[in-house]
């Protein structure tokens, strides 16, 4: 599984590299088998920067305990309501994606929750 977060734009890039670090901790205390940074593609010759999203890019590995998936999809909810600035997530598993960002908080509950039903057993 992949998370990507893309820091609000607002925030400087060590803030935004923070916030990051924050959710892959949360997502690190959960029963997973392991929450790593990507490792980042070099910048292309002449390029300003690294980009954010590359920066933000976890790589989770579950673990075989039920309710994991769950418990990760949770987390990300949870942080990003506490965190609700113009952060973006998205989680990405078997080539499919959900992008959570400035939707309602009703329209993100529908969102996450076919989401969860399409990855588990219910």
């Amino acid at each position: 599984m992949r998370v990507v977060v893309a820091p609000d734009p607002e925030l400087d890039p060590e803030a935004g590299e923070r916030v990051v670090r924050r959710l892959r901790t949360e997502i690190a205390a959960l029963d997973v088998e392991s929450a790593r940074f990507e490792a980042a593609v070099p910048a292309p010759p002449g390029a300003k920067g690294t980009d954010a999203v590359t920066l933000g890019a976890v790589v989770v590995a579950l673990s075989a305990s039920g309710g994991v998936f769950t418990a990760l999809i949770d987390t990300v909810r949870d942080w990003l309501g506490r965190n609700s600035a113009g952060h973006r997530v998205s989680v990405t598993i078997d080539g499919d994606t959900i992008e959570l960002d400035r939707a309602s908080d009703a329209e993100r509950e529908a969102l996450i929750d076919a989401y969860v039903r399409r990855h588990t057993d219910g």
